[in-house]
């Protein structure tokens, strides 16, 4: 019983799951960043574009 205990003291099984959520956090924030920093350009872009088109004739 006493050996039964001690390993699982010593597991280490949930550390992976540790790590992927933190990396999973890593690229959230990244991503967020990224878009962001791109944001207003692409607006910008997007509203250009619509601007040119013209409607269709019915």
């Amino acid at each position: 019983m006493k050996e039964m205990m001690m390993n699982l003291l010593k597991g280490e099984s949930g550390q992976g799951m540790a790590e992927y959520g933190l990396i999973l956090a890593l690229i959230a924030v990244v991503c967020v960043a990224a878009l962001t920093a791109l944001g207003g350009g692409l607006r910008d872009k997007f509203t250009a574009v619509n601007g040119s088109l013209t409607p269709a004739q019915q």
